[in-house]
């Protein structure tokens, strides 16, 4: 393989995104990496200045122009980065002046803190998602024995009794002994494996989207953001509706009770991305799906919580639908995430683009 290949395929395939800038500080090159991490392509944004990349501040523009002046080369840490779509990225960077006999270009090592930081909010999920299904699951034996125990006590019972009226007694026994089995058996989650097949996302989405309509009868605006170039992924389709359908449910229930004096908004929306870690697997490609709410936001203190079985931020809410969905997304090697603050809620499910069947 010719040497010019290979570096192309070498820079193509880091991680760590590279940019590099000429003189003028127009881009020259950029990985796919560095695309991912800024949401632009490389191709399109060939000869633009650095600022129609991300903007950063004045001096930060001044570094490159003397990194050039004097061939200089420095490192930043924490920076934080606008993008295009105004999103902000924090990271570290290297820049390292490149002399040439005509001039001098400047390479740029951008290292995203916020993947890192997300990577270990990640590992510290799984690790409480782990502890709360042992939990669950000795609690649900201690209690399933005897309550087996107990209607049968009460069957046997009922047949014993002189007088018709006294059943009412055992059957109410009875039937609030099958009412906790079926709460515990809802707190354990599903033991069948998903059935996977190669499934539109979109269909999933939008069989949700039908549901939310009919059930909100136009009190709650549902808008589409679909990105049409998603492949099939390889998921259980009646899981993942169940999984979508119990956060739309939630966000609707949140924006009916408190978007008085505004019209709710419910946006689905899906992208793809790039070299993503889950669960210390990197993927070359994960679809994200992301439910966006305009409603009240879920509160400070229980962010951390929300998907725990029995935490609820409603009086009559039974704090499963979210750990059902967890659970659902980690059968299908995924992710589920959640950021709020008051007016904006957003649930970010990723799953594996390149994952084989089962």
């Amino acid at each position: 393989m010719p040497t010019e290949m290979m570096h192309r395929l070498l820079l193509d395939n880091l991680t760590t995104a590279v940019i590099l800038l000429n003189a003028e500080l127009r881009l020259e090159y950029m990985n796919p990496a560095a695309e991912m991490l800024l949401a632009v392509s490389g191709q399109r944004s060939h000869g633009q200045f650095i600022s129609e990349l991300f903007t950063e501040s004045p001096e930060a523009l001044q570094a490159l122009r003397q990194a050039v002046e004097h061939s200089h080369p420095f490192t930043k840490r924490e920076a934080v980065l606008v993008s295009t779509t105004g999103s902000t990225l924090t990271v570290d960077y290297a820049v390292t002046p490149i002399l040439s006999p005509d001039s001098t270009e400047l390479l740029l090592e951008v290292h995203p803190r916020d993947r890192l930081l997300r990577i270990t909010k990640e590992e510290a999920q799984l690790s409480k998602q782990e502890t709360t299904k042992l939990l669950v699951r000795g609690l649900a034996h201690e209690i399933k024995n005897p309550l087996g125990g107990i209607r049968g006590a009460a069957q046997l019972l009922s047949r014993e009794l002189p007088e018709e009226s006294l059943k009412d007694y055992t059957n109410v026994i009875i039937e609030e002994s099958d009412r906790l089995r079926n709460l515990v058996d809802r707190m354990l989650g599903s033991n069948k494996l998903p059935k996977l097949s190669r499934t539109n996302i979109h269909e999933v989405l939008e069989r949700v989207c039908s549901l939310v309509e009919a059930e909100s009868q136009g009190g709650i605006a549902v808008a589409r953001d679909y990105d049409p170039s998603i492949p099939d992924l390889l998921i259980d389709r009646e899981q993942m509706i169940q999984a979508v359908l119990n956060i739309v449910r939630n966000a609707m229930q949140a924006i009916s009770e408190h978007n008085e004096l505004r019209l709710g908004r419910i946006t689905l929306r899906t992208r793809t991305l790039r070299q993503f870690t889950i669960a210390h697997v990197r993927h070359r490609l994960v679809c994200k799906v992301e439910i966006i709410d305009n409603g009240p936001g879920i509160p400070v203190d229980m962010q951390e919580t929300i998907f725990y079985p029995m935490v609820s931020g409603r009086p009559d809410g039974t704090g499963l639908g979210l750990a059902i969905t967890q659970n659902i997304i980690s059968q299908h090697q995924g992710l589920i995430e959640c950021l709020s603050h008051p007016g904006h809620t957003a649930f970010s499910i990723f799953l594996p683009l390149d994952k084989e069947p089962l």
